[in-house]
């Protein structure tokens, strides 16, 4: 499971990270704006037509970018600002427009502020989330979804010492999605279904600051709604996956109601005694309160032959209080001395009740209580000191000590609902800090980080046990050059019982900035992310418990990117760049043929070779022109290729070409 959790956060991160070609930045108009009454008043548009071909897997192209044909107004700004700061309503207004018509990613932020009375800020943002699967699940899940967020913040008297702060915020998620289900026992068969996706999260909010006898005083109350209404539908009878067995469903219907309350509060009080003390605490308080249910009903034949119905109903409630409190007192005794304390306590209880009850083929009910409480607490001290010994050296070192307290009390004897059970585990964490910062020249800077830190009982097998951690990162800054390094290396054993595991981490980037003249710039960079682990492995086959065996896992991504910017005599403005990230796992030829690296012999099972590495390179080059036709404006063409390639497993490689023609304007 971290094997994939770290492929597809990296990997997915790396892809998506990359810039797109438009908007273009260069905006059309005066920078001062022009004067209006009694404000100054700056505009600028860009409108323009996207256009995209695709060669390949569209469904990847899509679930990785997105981007389609169409008339988009692809970015925009107002600013509205009063000259003298005394504006019969309002003072300043800022509107800023991204992607709109259609595109996946699109956003509106506004500002509107009187000063000294209130301001108001407003933020909007659709994502449209496509992701076929199509191709390696043979058509069976899919996912294309909408989300739409929203968030609305007032201040009240914004620049006095003593503020009102209201909110609200709304996410809401929709659309279609395909799902599979297995029935009518584990030797059955698959089906798919329908699902009509719509989760809703509400949240209001209200609070106050207020500053007097030299503390600083923010209280924060607010409530989140959450709601989910999702449908799974079979109204056709459907042979399955394999049409060859005899188990078959007639109609399947799935309702699963979700919703839940979290009303919270959030406290911070900060203090400065003069020059040489500083305190600060931060309290939170939130208490959630959800209540569940599902109904499903399904007919149809069993792998018997004969006729079979199922019916299940599974309803619960669930109480999670959480609390969470930290205090940080610093100590500066002279300039070149710092003392820090920081204390933290976490708390977190999960209680309630689950009922699942059955009524198959005419067997009895069966009702299952399988959970009643789960409660966590941690204490965390930590004590750092910071000391300059000269003007181009300082030194830092710290040490952490954290208890870990785990409850839990549940059913073992599911069957029954008998063998009440209370758990209980701890875990201890020591860990030490030490660091170094350098600057032996004005231009030049370098510092040192390590930490070494000792578990005696970590919750999970991948958790940190025995781990160390050092990195360090150098720059060289001029007025014209600037390039900067940084490496950082993570290693971790974790042994218990069961199993065992281990990772290497190493991260290394090199960046550098050259801008020789006032028209031209240069931006390069390289990193490179590796990973390995050697874990056991621990799972059921045939209803034997398999252990002993061994999983081995190495990513290698190398991520290079270039860019330029280029203006000619003030009028003509030219970007190229190019971005590829590249896994190249263990440098195997081919899949399964030939395993080379040590690592990945240590395995047990050739089953498993094949899936020890995921090699897959990305690459897109891209270019963008803008030309000043008038002041007011501007005339614009870009360009981006996306390709993307897997290695072993071409059935998602696509080639896209994407680009724009637009019109910057302002009036």
């Amino acid at each position: 499971m971290q094997k994939l959790l770290f492929l597809v956060v990296v990997s997915t991160a790396l892809i998506l990270g990359q810039p797109t070609v438009s908007p273009t930045p260069q905006q059309a108009g005066t920078a001062r704006g022009d004067n209006v009454g009694d404000y100054n008043i700056t505009t600028s548009f860009e409108t323009g037509y996207r256009f995209y071909t695709v060669d390949g897997n569209g469904g990847m192209y899509r679930s990785n970018v997105n981007l389609r044909n169409g008339i988009r107004l692809l970015g925009g700004s107002v600013t509205m600002n009063s000259k003298d700061g005394k504006g019969r309503y309002f003072d300043e207004i800022n509107l800023t427009l991204q992607g709109l018509g259609s595109d996946p990613y699109q956003s509106v932020f506004l500002r509107m502020q009187k000063n000294r009375i209130y301001r108001y800020d407003f933020l909007w943002r659709t994502s449209d989330y496509f992701n076929p699967a199509l191709s390696v699940s043979n058509g069976r899940h899919f996912l294309d979804t909408t989300r739409q967020l929203q968030d609305h913040d007032v201040t009240l008297f914004p620049q006095s010492k003593y503020r009102l702060f209201f909110g609200y915020s709304r996410n809401l998620q929709e659309g279609p999605g395909l799902s599979t289900v297995q029935y009518f026992d584990s030797r059955g068969d698959e089906f798919t279904l329908f699902a009509n996706i719509h989760r809703l999260r509400n949240e209001y909010r209200m609070g106050a600051q207020a500053e007097f006898f030299g503390f600083g005083l923010n209280v924060l109350h607010g409530w989140e709604n959450y709601s989910e209404v999702q449908t799974e539908l079979l109204n056709s009878p459907s042979p399955g996956a394999n049409p060859n067995d005899r188990v078959s469903l007639n109609s399947l219907q799935r309702i699963a109601p979700y919703q839940g309350s979290t009303p919270y509060w959030r406290a911070s009080l900060i203090r400065n005694v003069g020059k040489i003390f500083q305190a600060n605490g931060h309290f939170t308080y939130s208490n959630g309160q959800r209540d569940f249910t599902l109904a499903e009903t399904a007919d149809g034949i069993s792998r018997n032959g004969a006729a079979a119905n199922r019916q299940i109903t599974l309803s619960g409630t669930g109480n999670r209080p959480a609390s969470t409190g930290n205090v940080t007192l610093s100590l500066l005794p002279s300039d070149t001395l710092t003392i820090t304390n920081h204390t933290s306590i976490y708390n977190i209880r999960i209680s309630g009740d689950s009922t699942y009850r059955e009524f198959n083929g005419g067997i009895a009910n069966l009702a299952l209580l399988s959970f009643q409480y789960l409660g966590i607490q941690t204490w965390s001290n930590q004590s750092d000191v910071s000391y300059r010994i000269s003007k181009w050296i300082a030194a830092y070192g710290g040490y952490q000590h954290s208890d870990r307290r785990i409850r839990s009390i549940q059913y073992r004897d599911l069957e029954r609902a008998k063998g009440l059970v209370p758990d209980e585990q701890t875990n201890k964490l020591d860990a030490g800090l030490f660091g170094l910062r350098f600057q032996p020249a004005k231009r030049f800077r370098f510092s040192i980080d390590s930490e070494v830190g000792r578990t005696d009982h970590p919750i999970y097998p991948i958790s940190e046990k025995n781990y160390h951690s050092i990195s360090g990162r150098a720059q060289w800054k001029t007025n014209r050059l600037t390039v900067a390094s940084s490496y950082k290396t993570n290693y971790n054993f974790n042994s218990n019982a069961l199993t065992a595991f281990s990772s290497r981490g190493r991260n290394a980037s090199l960046n550098a900035v050259v801008a020789p003249t006032s028209w031209f710039n240069l931006d390069a960079g390289y990193s490179k992310i590796h990973l390995d682990t050697l874990s056991g492995l621990a799972y059921f086959q045939s209803g034997q418990l398999v252990t002993g065996n061994r999983s081995a896992y190495l990513s290698n991504i190398h991520a290079i990117n270039i860019s330029a910017r280029l203006t000619l005599k003030k009028r003509v403005d030219i970007f190229g760049g190019f971005n590829r990230v590249q896994d190249v796992g263990d440098d195997r030829p081919s899949s399964g043929t030939s395993i080379p690296n040590t690592l990945i012999n240590q395995i047990d099972s050739a089953a498993f070779a094949t899936f020890q590495t995921f090699p897959l390179r990305f690459s897109s080059p891209q270019a963008r022109i803008s030309v000043r036709l008038r002041q007011k404006l501007r005339a614009n063409f870009g360009y981006q290729y996306y390709g993307y390639n897997e290695k072993w497993i071409t059935l998602q490689d696509y080639n896209a070409h994407t680009g724009y023609v637009s019109l910057t304007w302002a009036f």
